[in-house]
């Protein structure tokens, strides 16, 4: 099969089949995860979902954090 064909049959794919091709099709391109910048990633999460549960931080609804892009843009 060629590309094309390829990109043609795709693109009678469903939403939801497509997004999960393209999904497929990416993860094929990154590689592995590295286990030291996953861990990284896991510890950030950890730390920030304290500071909430600890009422460090202040969580933003969405038409805040919409509104602060519209001024910023």
């Amino acid at each position: 099969m060629t590309t094309e064909a390829l990109k043609t049959a795709a693109l009678s794919l469903s939403v939801r089949d497509r997004a999960e091709l393209a999904a497929a099709l990416l993860a094929t391109l990154q590689g592995e995860p590295e286990e030291d910048v996953e861990a990284a990633w896991e510890a950030e999460v950890e730390r920030r979902w304290g500071e909430v549960e600890r009422g460090d931080v202040v969580g933003l609804s969405w038409e805040q954090v919409r509104a602060r892009g519209r001024r910023a843009a």
